[in-house]
């Protein structure tokens, strides 16, 4: 029998409470206790706390067990090896574990489009589309784990797309060279099989850089380039928002690195990028994450388990690549000075760059700003007249709140922002050189519409607007310091640390991770208990009865989850100004901890 939860009774106005003195007629008995009349509006708060009381256990019961599935899903999927997360059949085209030099890279083809097959929904007059997923800490899938995606999109716009993934352990030795090469193979294999067409390239976050280093290195090669989140220029940021960029100065430099991937037998552990990503908004990546759950988790879960499944595969680097990507990227900012060195007699110039760039950036990414992604135009161009004498084409589309994660998975973002660029591309090809803003007008607010229902308008801008400061001479004592840093533990602490570590160390210290120590202890595996946990949660799924959303006792919650956030943040703020302010006092930063709003209009 469907059980149904107590009916909260209407709160009423307080009355006074009546005592009755009246004397007791009739003979003289023992005295009576004096009776108080039941307060209205006592049963009410009773009645109202009984019925909220109850569902804030049924929704304990379903919250722990939607953590419980999650971990479960993390095992299974780390005992399936880690299979891409992709929502598309596909098939595989090049497996670069298998080149000369070989690296943890493959080249997908997706083949079917829902029911549909390749031949059916594809149009071979369209250029192609080569997704690139970022390889920061977690495994691929960001791009198109689900159909409203930049993979979804361009599939429905008819192109035929391609999707570069890796695996989770690099191969012995593996270098950003080794991969850069992989990368030109891959661009190289897409052209000839669509008659030479310059490939379309997306590249979410780290693989922005990625195919950046392709554009200048392969003139010629590569069609747009389209740059989701992507940082370019490290030394930029906006004081009190963007506290990752001085992390490395108060770490001593990219030793830590060196020192952690020794750890890990010549392995970088990816679940130490994962926690730093959650560590930058812990108001939001920890608190209001699990907090929203428990309180929508009736319509929370799918979403929640879905997202976990990608965010909690963690993948590893070569102990080659991290020491490299910190120290030119991180802290040395070698890409937009022109000083990256791909390989022996190979330097990145972003001058080089002759494909269209398209970058969007967002003001609410707190890890890819708009000054880390913009930056870079102003150091490589003096300014506007020599972009257009390198005849070279940018075009920058900023939103004004999308969180990093949200570049890339916001369905939203997907059926508006990528979907505009995609359709767009063919205008951009034919701006003239120079530095434009994208404006896209949407009347109807429909995040679906195509064109002409909304419009696209390209603004030219001017290269001497981005409004960023010069970099003081603080990150260049930071470089000083890694660079010496590094020096002495590579050759005094390294061949050590690399003669004590060993595969046994290395795999303990990965189980051990808080990332994942934090989610196995929910599985059934490591916890019996939880069984009971899962019973308990097929009975009250069928008989839930969720109260109304006006609830008072709701709207409290509702008031403390928001308070406590408030709290977080403030304390996140203040740890951040405290991040500020000793990188000043230690390396004398000044003005490149001013404010600024790059790109605004």
């Amino acid at each position: 029998m469907k059980q149904k939860a107590p009916k909260a009774a209407p709160l009423r106005r307080n009355r006074p409470i009546k005592i009755s003195k009246k004397p007791t007629l009739g003979p003289k008995r023992a005295a009576q206790p004096t009776q108080v009349a039941v307060e209205p509006l006592q049963e009410a708060w009773a009645q109202d706390a009984s019925a909220y009381g109850f569902d804030v256990w049924q929704r304990s019961v379903l919250f722990l067990d939607t953590l419980r599935q999650r971990a479960d899903n993390m095992l299974e999927h780390e005992r399936a090896g880690q299979p891409p997360l992709l929502d598309f059949k596909y098939e595989t085209i090049l497996d670069a574990r298998r080149f000369e030099h070989p690296v943890n890279y493959a080249l997908l083809r997706f083949t079917e489009v829902g029911e549909d097959c390749w031949d059916d929904c594809v149009d071979p007059n369209k250029p192609p589309v080569v997704v690139v997923d970022p390889r920061a800490g977690h495994g691929p899938g960001i791009g198109g784990f689900k159909r409203e995606s930049e993979v979804g999109m361009a599939l429905h716009e008819g192109h035929p797309v391609y999707f570069v993934i890796f695996f989770p352990e690099p191969a012995p030795g593996q270098t950003l060279a080794d991969v850069h090469h992989a990368l030109r193979r891959f661009v190289q294999e897409v052209a000839q099989r669509h008659s030479g067409t310059p490939p379309i390239l997306y590249g979410n976050c780290q693989a922005g850089w990625a195919v950046t280093l392709l554009s200048a290195d392969c003139e010629g090669l590569v069609g747009p380039t389209v740059l989701n989140g992507s940082p370019l220029s490290y030394w930029a940021g906006e004081s009190g928002a963007n506290p990752m960029r001085v992390s490395g100065g108060l770490l001593g430099g990219a030793w830590l690195a060196h020192f952690v991937a020794d750890l890990g037998d010549g392995r970088f552990d990816g679940a130490w990028l994962a926690q730093n990503f959650e560590s930058l908004q812990p108001e939001k990546a920890i608190w209001e994450k699990y907090a929203n759950l428990f309180a929508k988790v009736d319509g929370e879960r799918e979403r929640f388990l879905e997202f976990e499944r990608w965010w909690n595969g963690f993948y590893t680097l070569s102990r080659e690549e991290i020491v490299a990507i910190v120290e030119n990227l991180f802290i040395g900012n070698k890409l937009e000075q022109g000083t990256f060195r791909i390989c022996d007699g190979c330097v990145a110039d972003l001058r080089r760059i002759r494909n269209p760039l398209v970058i969007f950036a967002s003001y609410g990414d707190n890890i890819t700003p708009p000054h880390q992604a913009l930056g870079w135009i102003p150091a490589v161009y003096k300014d506007t007249e020599d972009l257009k004498q390198a005849g070279q084409r940018i075009v920058y589309l900023t939103n004004p709140h999308i969180g990093h994660l949200g570049i890339f998975v916001s369905a939203k973002v997907a059926r508006f922002e990528h979907r505009a660029i995609l359709e767009s591309l063919d205008e951009v090809e034919a701006l003239a050189p120079g530095l434009y803003e994208m404006q896209i007008d949407n009347p109807t607010g429909n995040p679906d519409c195509h064109k002409p229902e909304y419009a696209v308008r390209f603004e030219e801008r001017k290269v001497e607007d981005l409004d960023i400061p010069p970099q003081d001479e603080a990150f260049e004592r930071v470089r000083t310091v890694s660079e010496a840093n590094e020096a002495f533990y590579k050759t005094f602490v390294s061949p050590w640390v690399q003669a004590a570590a060993n595969p046994w160390l290395a795999a303990s210290l990965r189980w051990l991770h808080p990332m994942r120590t934090t989610r196995y202890m929910f599985s059934e595996a490591f916890n019996p208990w939880m069984r009971g946990v899962s019973i308990l949660a097929d009975a009250v799924a069928k008989n839930r009865a969720p109260l109304p959303q006006d609830h008072p006792l709701l709207e409290k919650e509702r008031d403390f989850i928001g308070q406590v956030s408030e709290a977080v943040e403030k304390a996140r703020e203040a740890r951040d100004s405290a991040y500020e302010q000793t990188f000043g006092l230690l390396y004398g930063a000044e003005s490149s901890l001013e404010p600024s709003a790059p790109g605004k209009s």
